[in-house]
């Protein structure tokens, strides 16, 4: 019964296999691996694994292609079916695009696979798919019965295993050296070992006189090659040897333990134990001890043993041996950072792979520039790549979501990396600044010459008859305007951006008011002259410098007010251009931006109304039908401006700010001057009294 209880315990001596699976996990990880599978030898198994752990993976992106169990070896008239089956599951096996194979299963798992890889060789299946590299448990332990000798195992060249750390027994190697079935004749099991390894018989065996070669006793284990007897200590060989001694110290502990009483146990409680030992379990795991290897041996609260796992990469020769290389281990009670210690680097993998790490993931990474996008598919793992959209990149391979580069760096053409954005604002050097300036300039050159010829001429009838002092006013006004366009061209700092909206803005206030002054008072004039008309005391320069100052003011307010608030400021405007930084003025407030705006758009609608009432007026004392159309083309940028100001971007923004008020000015100095000048100038015949009084 002893016996009975001790084989059960053996199989606790095996860890947990969560903490195996756990490893898996950490070593599919570390290689990058996502798209995986698993064969296991029993139905039960791979029922346990699907409830138990396969969450675990797939909460860290592991996906599983297929999750297979092999049929159990079968022999007989049952064993065409069993090759039918086995076919059909190493097809799915050989078809999938997995690399990486989780094989969970025991000794008898790696027959059943030896078998399936030389019966069936799909020459359909492109070889790169045959090419696996298997990961096999701790539960597995390479086996070769007679029959399999021949059969090639280079399908485990790189290979990775996992084995219960293990160290080498003290004596272990002289007590295999000293198995011999002539000295354990009564050993069946021994015998029949000696026979099967050395492809033999005994002289005993034999009943014919064509046997086999026969067994001396006297043959060498160690003479053996690996792939048919392994002389060092295994990882079964080693769990046993744990567990007898395990139970041999629980043995004592209880044989030394006190019961009721008080009393040890003695010969009559013997007995009676030796009919429950599930009594035994309790001393069981409180067991810890040093082997002979030096290692502890001990057991969880829940009775499994505490141990770490060895991690091996199998090298096979073409004379059907093979090495295992220690490649890393895994320590459960580490941190999970720690749980896995491993060298790339002396990694072997199969030799179709050339020793570069083979990829086992659903479809190839995505490049660099691209991101993953998800596929209408029941697995996670398998993927689409799709280019970064505009303004993103992916500077990894893999990425799930592209990313915008920081705020001063811009996407490359390839979007794999950012490039710093260049810093740009509107210049006097530039092209387009300069000839902005140029052109400010020579209108306000043309603007002052006009205004010299209309002082020059201030006492020529033209000049007189339109109110000079609106005129000087107007044209101090556009010459103004011309050069605050300056303020807008070169990098902006505070005072510009204080100045360059507010002195736009009171300078055209004025404008318009000059503009406005002349329609009325030439409507009031005429309504002057008819008998009795009570509106002669309104025509004259009070009239004209009311509007003036009311519509200054007015204007005047509405920048204290804004400037008060939320002034203009100078800004880096890292977002309207995809690559450069653009200096600017934030105009702190739109509202009181735009305020200032609409009142220069009630001047205008105002000014162009009377301009429009009046333009039938005798022509010769009137200049309505030239301030009207000068108001239409006034209209025409301004409406014009606000669409297009606000579609423009960067520099550019400025640039359109600047044509519209050269252009609205321009229109005003020429159809308002053009025909004075024209008169004064050239055709000084007209310039006379006799021909302002002929209507």
């Amino acid at each position: 019964m002893m016996n009975t209880e001790t084989a059960i315990f053996v199989k606790s001596m095996f860890p947990d296999e969560y903490h195996q699976f756990k490893g898996i996990l950490h070593l599919l990880l570390h290689f990058g691996w996502t798209w995986v599978g698993l064969v296991s030898l029993y139905d039960e198994d791979r029922d346990k694994f699907i409830q138990k752990s396969l969450s675990m993976f797939s909460e860290r992106g592991i996906c599983f292609d297929f999750i297979e169990c092999l049929p159990q070896m079968v022999f007989g008239s049952e064993g065409a079916e069993w090759i039918d089956n086995v076919g059909k599951i190493f097809k799915v096996i050989m078809e999938s695009t997995v690399i990486a194979v989780i094989l969970s299963a025991e000794i008898t798992g790696i027959i059943a696979l030896r078998v399936m890889i030389c019966l069936f060789n799909y020459d359909d299946i492109p070889k790169e798919r045959k090419a696996k590299v298997w990961i096999m448990t701790a539960q597995m332990e390479f086996t070769s019965i007679r029959m399999q000798r021949q059969l090639p195992i280079d399908f485990l060249h790189g290979a990775l295993s996992f084995a219960i750390h293990s160290k080498e027994l003290t004596g272990f190697q002289q007590f295999m050296k000293k198995r011999n079935p002539n000295l354990e004749k009564d050993d069946g099991f021994i015998r029949d070992f000696w026979k099967d390894v050395f492809e033999c018989s005994f002289s005993s065996d034999i009943t014919d006189g064509n046997a086999e070669r026969i067994c001396t006793g006297e043959e060498k284990l160690e003479n053996l090659p690996n792939s048919v007897f392994e002389a060092t200590i295994n990882v079964h060989s080693y769990s046993i040897y744990n567990a007898v001694y395990a139970v041999a110290h629980a043995l004592k502990a209880l044989r030394s333990a006190k019961h009721k009483g008080g009393q040890k146990m003695d010969e009559k409680r013997w007995r009676l134990f030796l009919q429950s030992p599930w009594q035994l379990h309790h001393f069981l795991q409180q067991v810890s001890f040093n082997n002979s290897a030096g290692e502890q041996v001990s057991f969880g609260p829940n009775g499994e043993l505490e141990t770490g796992f060895d991690i091996f990469n199998w090298v096979t020769f073409p004379n059907k041996s093979f090495l295992k290389v220690q490649l890393g281990k895994i320590d459960p009670t580490a941190p999970p950072d720690k749980l896995l210690t491993i060298s790339k680097k002396e990694a072997i993998w199969p030799l179709i792979f050339n020793q570069t790490l083979p990829l086992s993931i659903c479809n190839k990474e995505c490049p660099l520039g691209h991101s993953k996008i998800k596929l209408e598919v029941k697995f996670s793992c398998c993927y689409d790549c799709k280019l970064c959209p505009e303004g993103k990149i992916a500077d990894k391979l893999d990425l799930d979501d592209c990313f915008p580069c920081p705020e001063d760096q811009y996407p490359n053409k390839d979007k794999d990396g950012c490039l710093p954005k260049s810093i740009t604002f509107l210049t006097y050097q530039e092209p387009l600044g300069t000839s902005l300036s140029v052109i400010a300039v020579s209108f306000s050159i043309i603007s002052a010459v006009v205004l010299w010829i209309f002082i020059k001429y201030q006492d020529t009838p033209i000049v007189k008859a339109n109110n000079r002092n609106l005129t000087y006013s107007l044209l101090i006004a556009l010459l103004l305007s011309f050069l605050c366009t300056l303020l807008f061209i070169g990098q902006p700092d505070k005072v510009k951006c204080l100045l360059r909206q507010t002195a736009f803005g009171i300078i055209f206030s004025v404008a318009l008011s000059c503009i406005l002054g002349k329609t009325i008072i030439v409507v009031l004039a005429f309504m002057a002259t008819k008998p009795g008309s009570k509106v002669r005391k309104w025509v004259g320069k009070k009239m004209a410098t009311t509007i003036i100052l009311t519509c200054f003011l007015a204007q005047f307010n509405i920048c204290i007010v804004w400037l008060a608030i939320s002034p203009p400021f100078p800004n880096s405007d890292m977002h309207s251009m995809a690559e450069e930084i653009v200096l600017q003025c934030n105009e702190g407030s739109t509202t009181m931006f735009y305020t200032l705006l609409s009142f220069l758009g009630f001047l205008t609608v105002v000014s162009f109304t009377m301009a429009f009432l009046a333009r039938n007026l005798p022509d010769s004392f009137n200049e309505a039908k030239f301030i009207t159309f000068s108001m239409l083309v006034f209209c025409s940028v301004w409406v014009s401006f606000v669409p297009t100001y606000l579609s423009t971007k960067g520099k550019y923004m400025v640039a359109v700010e600047i044509f519209s008020i050269l252009a609205s000015a321009a229109g005003l100095l020429g159809c308002i001057f053009s025909p004075k000048c024209y008169i004064i100038i050239l055709r000084p015949d007209l310039n006379q009294k006799k021909q302002l009084m002929k209507k």
